[in-house]
Order: C-alpha cells, then sequence, then structure tokens
C-alpha cells in the first residue's frame, strides 16, 4: 500500500483529506507543520507528499525545497487556496510534480495522486532494475581465481572507461555476453542503452535492416518506418553477438559506420549520427577467415582494437569449486533453499568433466542439481545423468597389439570399470547403475580383473 504524508496547518483538511485517500486505498500520515513534515520524510518510506503552500514558520516552497534535497526523487504536490501562475511556475520550477488549487474537486485530487504515486512506482522500478544489473555485471559476479579469468578481469577493468571497440572471443558458452554487460555496466554509458544482436539468427537483407534500420516502403512488407539497433544504442553500448556470420554486403557498412559513426536507414537516404560504444563477439577465428576471404581483413582490424578471449571451462578446472558454490547459492535462494553442499565424489566429478558447453552448460547442471536434490547436499545422484558418461575417458591402447583382440577388450573393461568406481565412489551399486548392468555381474568383473 502507498503512503502519501499529507502537511496542512489547517486540521479540518488533514482530516477531510485523509480520510479521502484512504477511502481510495492509500495509507495517509498527516503533519499540521512543516517541521512535523520533514521528520516524517526523514524516518518514513514515503510515495508522495501532498502540501499546503501558504503555512506559518516554514511555508510550502521552502518545504518543497528541503524534501527534494533530502529525497530528489519523492513526488510533492503543492495545494493553495492563494495560488497565482507565479505561484505554480516557481513551485514547478523547484521540482514539485503538480500543483492544485482549493478547493478541490475529489475526482480531480484522485487523478492527480494516482498519476503523481505511478510515476514514482515507474522510476523506483527502474531503478532497482538498474541497481539489479549493475550488481549482477559487476566484477564480483564473474567468478574465478585462476590466471586465465583474472586476465580478462584485469583487461575488461582496463578498457571499461575507455570508448575502444572491444572483441571477445572463445567457445560458445564461455561467458561472451556477460563480459559484454560487465564493460558496459562499469563504464561512463552504465545509464544508456545496452543492445544486443545475434548476427547468425538473420539473413544479410533482414540484418541490415535490423542494424541500421528502414524508410516506410523500402522493401515489401516495410508499412512503417523502423530504427535499427545503432539508433537505439545511441550513447550506450551495441554488442554484435556472432560477429563472423556477418555477410560481405554488411560488412562494408559496419566499416564505415565504426569509421564515421554515420549511416542511412535502408531506403533512406538521410544521414543519422550516432555516439555507439561497439563490442563484437565470436567463437570463430577472425584471423583465419580473413586468411580465407570470408570476412574483411580491414573490419577485422577495426574491430580488433582491444582482444579478449575467454578461456574454456576445462583450461581453468581450478575455478570450478567457486563457480558451483555461487551457482549454487544463487539457485538456491532463487528456489527458497537452504545452504547447499557437495559431496566429495560429485565435486570431483564436476572438477574433471571436460564441459563442452562451458560455463553455460554448468550452470545449467548445478541449477537443475539444486532443484531436484532432496536434501542440502548435492550427491551424483542429483546430478544430470546425460553428464555422466564416459565421453571423457582416456583409454590407452596399443594399436601394433590390435592382434590381442581378447587382451584389449579386457584393458578396455577395466578402465571403464576403474572410471565408475571413481564417479560413484567406489559405491558398486551406483557403478553398476552407470555401466548399465547388474550389481552381480559388476561383482564378476571386478574378481575377474583384480579391482577388490
Amino acid at each position: 500500500m502507498e503512503t502519501i504524508l499529507i502537511v496542512d496547518d489547517e486540521k479540518n483538511y488533514l482530516v477531510v483529506l485523509s480520510a479521502f485517500l484512504s477511502g481510495e486505498g492509500y495509507e495517509t500520515l498527516t503533519a499540521d507543520s512543516a517541521q512535523q513534515a520533514l521528520e516524517i520524510v526523514e524516518t518514513t518510506e514515503l510515495d508522495l507528499v501532498l502540501t499546503d503552500m501558504k503555512m506559518p514558520t516554514m511555508d510550502g516552497i521552502e518545504l518543497l525545497m528541503r524534501i527534494k534535497e533530502k529525497a530528489p526523487d519523492l513526488p510533492v504536490v503543492m495545494m493553495t487556496a492563494y495560488g497565482t501562475v507565479e505561484n505554480a511556475v516557481e513551485a514547478m520550477q523547484l521540482g514539485a510534480f503538480n500543483f492544485i488549487m482549493k478547493p478541490f474537486h475529489n475526482e480531480t485530487m484522485k487523478q492527480i495522486v494516482d498519476k503523481a504515486v505511478r510515476t514514482y512506482s515507474v522510476l523506483k522500478e527502474n531503478r532497482r532494475l538498474v541497481q539489479a544489473l549493475e550488481d549482477r555485471y559487476c566484477f564480483d559476479n564473474i567468478v574465478g581465481k585462476s590466471k586465465p579469468i583474472q586476465a580478462v578481469f584485469d583487461t575488461v577493468q582496463k578498457v571499461a572507461h575507455t570508448k575502444a571497440t572491444v572483441l571477445i572471443t572463445g567457445e560458445s558458452g564461455t561467458g561472451k555476453e556477460l563480459i559484454a554487460k560487465a564493460i558496459h555496466f562499469n563504464s561512463p554509458r552504465r545509464n544508456k542503452p545496452f543492445v544486443a544482436v545475434s548476427c547468425a539468427a538473420l539473413t544479410g537483407t533482414l540484418l541490415e535492416s535490423e542494424l541500421f534500420g528502414h524508410e516506410k516502403g523500402a522493401f515489401t512488407g516495410a508499412t512503417t518506418m523502423k530504427k535499427g539497433r545503432f539508433e537505439l544504442a545511441d550513447g550506450g553500448t551495441l554488442l554484435l553477438d556472432e560477429i563472423g556470420e556477418v555477410p560481405a554486403s554488411v560488412q562494408v557498412k559496419l566499416l564505415r559506420v565504426l569509421d564515421e559513426m554515420s549511416f542511412e536507414r535502408v531506403g533512406g537516404t538521410r544521414t543519422i549520427a550516432v555516439d555507439v560504444r561497439l563490442i563484437a563477439a565470436t567463437n570463430k577465428d577472425l584471423k583465419a577467415e580473413t586468411e580465407q576471404h570470408r570476412f574483411r581483413e580491414d573490419l577485422y582490424f577495426r574491430l580488433n582494437v582491444v582482444h579478449i578471449k575467454l578461456p574454456p571451462l576445462r583450461e581453468r578446472s581450478e575455478d570450478i569449486p567457486l563457480l558451483a558454490a555461487y551457482s549454487a547459492t544463487k539457485f538456491a535462494r532463487e528456489s527458497n533453499k537452504g545452504e547447499i553442499t557437495f559431496s566429495p565424489e560429485a565435486m570431483r566429478f564436476l572438477c574433471n568433466h571436460r564441459w563442452p558447453g562451458n560455463v553455460r552448460q554448468f550452470e545449467h547442471a548445478i541449477e537443475r542439481a539444486v532443484l531436484f536434490s532432496k536434501g542440502n547436499e548435492i550427491t551424483m545422484d542429483d546430478l544430470p545423468k546425460d553428464l555422466v558418461s564416459f565421453a571423457d575417458l582416456e583409454i590407452p591402447i596399443d594399436w601394433q597389439k590390435l592382434s590381442n583382440l581378447p587382451g584389449t577388450l579386457d584393458a578396455i573393461e577395466k578402465k571403464l570399470i576403474q572410471k565408475a568406481l571413481s564417479l560413484s565412489n567406489n559405491v558398486q551399486s551406483r557403478a553398476a547403475n552407470l555401466l548399465g548392468i547388474p550389481r552381480n555381474n559388476l561383482h564378476y568383473r571386478l574378481k575377474k580383473h583384480n579391482l577388490l
């Protein structure tokens, strides 16, 4: 329930207004002096101040100024029976939300109050979302202590406050967009738009329209004018994801925008100037693409002002315990669960797995494990079954002795059994389940390979 402070030295107005606004669903507080009102502003979370203009000792204008010093965004509506145009103009110039004359109609008051409260609610929500984004993309939330990821942090911190174009490369799932957002939200552009577009998701014509916009009638189906991503990102940051998929015709236009920061919409003739910080991301080797003449060399050099290469998760396995703890805490909080820990075998498995999908795959696995765990400890049984495989098992085979097929098969079988026992912390029933064989069958094979 929104809270409104009513300030008036005439107590009849306090009683009448309080009763009316309470009936409209608001919680009301009253003050019969500006001094009392200031005390309430300092100690109470308010959604609106409704104050009389003419009061003894401290008038409404001075109260407005004092409130704006303490709570700049809090809306203040002024009321007076002695109002003039000059009073209204002065109040609005000093930050009043609106101005209403006494006596007023209830419906007029209701409309002004409702609008003021709604506007303040939207403002607070926007600020909350911005803060949430800043918190989400602060450096503390990019987890890792390994040398490769610390080198990334160092580069991001150095480049964030500049206007330099950044090229982020790395395998799928390594967090390229996360790094791009960290650069944006730690830069002077943090309060301007962050706009991302996947270049792989659109064909040449559609991509050109998406990036630069189009005029009405530019092509079949262009029934209205549409602004492109460069215009929408004006003053902020534009992330071109999968930049390696951009066709040659669009690469030419991109080069011009990077050089001149201007372009024309598709079907238009008016040159539009923008101020955009460009970040490009790709899982391709753009240098190799230029050598194969699939990507313009001059565009590559223009994009590659600062290069950030993200390491795959398998190359920074020492970060996995930190990532696991961070992700488990986050998903446990979202699921209203308590503190989550990992069994030794589960953590050993997480650290040894190759994670072809990198951090994205890792986080999805932890989220599922947290959701389906029966207690506060994640065990091997809680991890997604498709993870617990033998795809990354290294089996030594002597290719010169393949004529001894039974011996080779026995060596492979023994290695698989040892891997299953390691994954299951030597619990034979779990190992048998991983291998897809009955437990008594496993027992026989353990004896056969002298593993008991």
